[in-house]
């Protein structure tokens, strides 16, 4: 090894530290990269390596390939043990799962929380608009925080906000408070949001599609299982809707474990290798790159923004516009049911197979088209295929798992994916926050369906387009 190419490594067995001195990394393997954790990852390669910038300083690191698989073969980490990615992917669930119950499970008691608190109609469009909101404003500090305590620690805190804002809110005695708790159970899921991607490339990089389809396809069975079970469950307990939104919070702190354990796990490790000493909490700058200067990045945070556009839509008017086109209320509410659930088998294998591709264009305009040919039978035969323009809507809306997996694939390190993933989550809500509202303001102004629903279908030939721009394989930190 050359005097320029030297490379301090001292690493303890049983998961000790690791400290590197200053020089440049030899080009062959293995290669070695640490992540905003404080985890050392290795990867054996036969390529050449790239210098990037990372939590801890500049490092060469591999180049990654589209499923987010290295060249070299698949990711091992020092640090990471098969039993703690076992509780790491435990985790991801869990969260997963909570990531939308306190949306989905207010609507089906909205009429019994309005009359309890006394809530006034301005009060309720408030709730209908404040998700977005609050998923952009507080998902943007996600990366400053990763960045200072670790992607774990602060999904675990972000899982305890959540925890005290559904509990504090059933407690709620006027609407000031109910607002603001919300806004508290809102800001810990906006964090999940973001970090959610960061954790799956930190611990599984060879494994982005599988991992982010599992847990998109937990995300879909919280939101339609909160939506199924809030009722019953009030029901069961002599009707109090207090219960019915209060009984999450517990499903909150469930997530907390499986991550906390992990935590817990290496605080010990360290405390051995160091023998007792302090270990400070990881943190270094932001990478140098500005995600306002990339394409890819506008074109993720577009794509994302129109998706969730025509989510809201789905979920806030579909059952409405099967009704007024004659069919029951229970016909319109089995309808939603089939938009909902076909998302669920679709959030684990779509990842999957957008991670085995080196373009995910084709896929992104395979979900927009679905999309534009739902709408259309909605204007032109409502009622001639109904379960059919279900269909194809709960299709489109699958293209929240394909930008998920996408986020992971579009940077090349751990900290360049959470600062992805605020940028274009950010945005994107930021974007869906004006739909569904204007849905609901050219309905009343036309008395039809058919505006809006032309208006819906304008939104996506503009998602087809930023898809197969957002799908090329590009990689944020180079400007792409």
């Amino acid at each position: 090894m050359g005097k320029d190419e030297r490379i301090a490594l001292q690493h303890t067995a049983d998961g000790g530290s690791t400290t590197f001195g200053s020089g440049t990394a030899p080009s062959a393997p293995p290669t070695a990269a640490v992540d905003t954790t404080g985890h050392l990852d290795t990867t054996a390669t036969e390529t050449a390596t790239e210098t990037v910038t990372g939590e801890a300083g500049t490092t060469d690191a591999p180049r990654e390939v589209p499923g987010g698989r290295q060249p070299g073969g698949p990711v091992r980490s020092a640090l990471a043990s098969r039993g703690t990615r076992v509780l790491v992917a435990v985790g991801l669930v869990l969260v997963a799962l909570n990531l939308r119950p306190a949306v989905s499970g207010l609507g089906p008691l909205l009429e019994e929380v309005r009359t309890g608190l006394g809530l006034s109609g301005a009060v309720l469009g408030v709730l209908t608009s404040v998700p977005a909101l609050c998923f952009a404003v507080f998902g943007s500090l996600a990366p400053r925080l990763a960045r200072r305590f670790g992607p774990l620690v602060v999904v675990v805190a972000a899982m305890g906000a959540l925890a005290a804002g559904l509990a504090l809110r059933a407690l709620a005695g006027g609407t000031a408070v109910f607002l603001l708790t919300t806004a508290l159970a809102l800001a810990g899921i906006a964090v999940g949001n973001v970090l959610m991607p960061v954790v799956v490339k930190r611990w599984f990089p060879d494994r982005v599609g599988t991992m982010t389809g599992l847990y998109s396809t937990a995300l879909a069975v919280g939101t339609s299982g909160a939506a199924a079970l809030t009722v019953p469950l009030t029901q069961a307990v002599g009707g109090s809707w207090r219960f019915g939104l209060g009984v999450w919070a517990l499903l909150a702190l469930v997530a907390m474990l499986p991550f906390g354990a992990v935590l817990l796990l290496r605080r010990r490790r360290e405390a051995a290798a160091t023998g007792g000493a302090a270990v400070a909490p990881p943190g270094a700058p932001a990478p140098a790159f500005r995600m306002s200067r990339s394409a890819t990045a506008w074109a993720l945070g577009v794509f994302f923004g129109l998706q969730a556009t025509g989510a809201y839509v789905v979920i806030g008017w579909l059952a409405q516009i099967y009704r007024d086109s004659g069919l029951s209320a229970s016909t319109a509410g089995a309808l939603m049911a089939v938009a909902m659930g076909v998302s669920i088998p679709l959030s684990f294998v779509l990842p999957r197979v957008a991670a085995a591709l080196s373009h995910q264009g084709p896929l992104a305009a395979v979900l927009a088209l679905c999309g534009l040919g739902g709408y259309t039978g909605l204007i032109l035969a409502p009622t001639s295929a109904p379960v059919l323009w279900a269909l194809l809507l709960g299709v489109s809306n699958c293209a929240f798992p394909l930008v998920l997996t996408m986020i992971g694939m579009r940077s090349r390190t751990g900290v360049g994916v959470a600062k992805l993933s605020a940028f274009v989550q950010s945005t994107g809500y930021l974007i869906a926050i004006p739909g569904p509202l204007l849905v609901g303001v050219l309905h009343d102004a036309s008395g039809s369906w058919n505006p809006p629903l032309l208006m819906m279908c304008g939104l996506l030939v503009v998602q087809l387009a930023v898809g197969v721009l957002a799908g090329r394989h590009r990689f944020v930190e180079d400007g792409g």
